[in-house]
C-alpha cells in the first residue's frame, strides 16, 4: 500500500509522540526521528557549558558550534561524537529544555539539521513544530491526551530511569512547558492545517497507528 514517504507527528509533552512514531516507523520501515532529541541535547551541552537559557547570544553560539548527529534508528544523540543520551531525561534538562527551545535563533539553528534529515525521506518524525515549520508538505498527525494522562505517563517513565520526581513536581513542569511551548513567538505548538488529529487517551499504541496507516492509505487513495 502507499503512503507518503515523511509522516510529521506534532503534540504536547507526553502526549505519546514518541511510543507512536517508533511503532509508525517500525511498521513501515522508516527511519525515526525525534527532534526533541535535539533540543534536549542543546539543554544538556548548555548546562555542561553553564550557559542560562537566558543567555541568548551564548546559547546561539553553542548550538552552532556543537556538531549534532542522530543514530541512524534515531534511539541515540551524540554531541561533538560524545553519546549524551542518556542525559537527555535528567530533572535538570526537564527543567529548562522548553526554555531552550523558545530562542528563536536556537530553532533557526537546529531547523537545517531537521530538514535535511527530512529531505531523505522515509521518515517519521515527531516535535512540536513539524507540520507547521519543518516539513508543512508532510502527512500530518496532531496526537492529544489529557494532562492526567500525560502526568501518568511521564510519571511511569520516570520511575523506570530511577528518578524521584513526585507526580506533583511533574504535573507543575508540564504546566510550565505547556505555556512555554504554545506562547512562544517563535514556531508555538498548533495543530497544523491538515492534521489528523488523534486522542492518544482513548486508544493504544497500535490502535493510534492503525488509525494513522488507515488515514493516510485513503489520503493517498490505496
Amino acid at each position: 500500500m502507499p503512503y507518503p514517504s515523511i509522516f510529521a507527528i506534532d503534540g504536547p509533552v507526553a502526549s505519546g509522540k514518541t511510543t507512536v512514531g517508533r511503532e509508525l516507523a517500525r511498521q513501515l520501515g522508516y527511519r525515526f526521528v525525534d527532534t526533541g532529541m535535539l533540543y534536549r541535547a542543546l539543554a544538556y551541552c548548555s548546562i555542561q557549558a553553564q550557559i542560562n537559557p537566558s543567555e541568548e547570544k551564548r546559547l546561539v553560539q553553542l548550538a552552532h558550534e556543537t556538531r549534532f548527529t542522530l543514530s541512524a534508528a534515531g534511539e541515540m544523540i551524540f554531541c561533538d561524537g560524545v553519546d549524551v543520551t542518556e542525559q537527555l531525561r535528567t530533572p535538570q534538562v526537564e527543567e529548562i529544555v522548553s526554555l531552550v527551545a523558545k530562542v528563536k535563533a536556537v530553532r533557526q539553528e537546529l531547523l537545517g539539521i531537521q530538514r535535511s534529515i527530512a529531505e531523505e525521506g522515509n521518515v517519521v518524525m515527531v516535535g512540536r513544530d513539524i507540520g507547521t515549520i519543518v516539513v508543512p508538505d508532510a502527512a500530518k498527525i496532531f496526537l492529544e491526551a489529557s494532562l492526567d494522562e500525560r502526568i501518568r505517563r511521564r510519571f511511569t517513565e520516570v520511575q523506570a530511569k530511577g528518578s524521584e520526581l513526585s507526580r506533583e513536581r511533574i504535573k507543575l513542569n508540564l504546566q510550565s512547558r505547556d505555556t512555554i511551548d504554545s506562547e512562544r513567538d517563535e514556531a508555538p505548538l498548533r495543530v497544523a492545517e491538515g492534521s489528523v488529529v488523534i486522542p492518544t487517551g482513548e486508544n493504544d499504541v497500535e490502535g493510534v497507528v492503525g488509525h494513522i496507516l488507515q488515514a493516510f492509505t485513503i489520503a493517498e487513495g490505496g
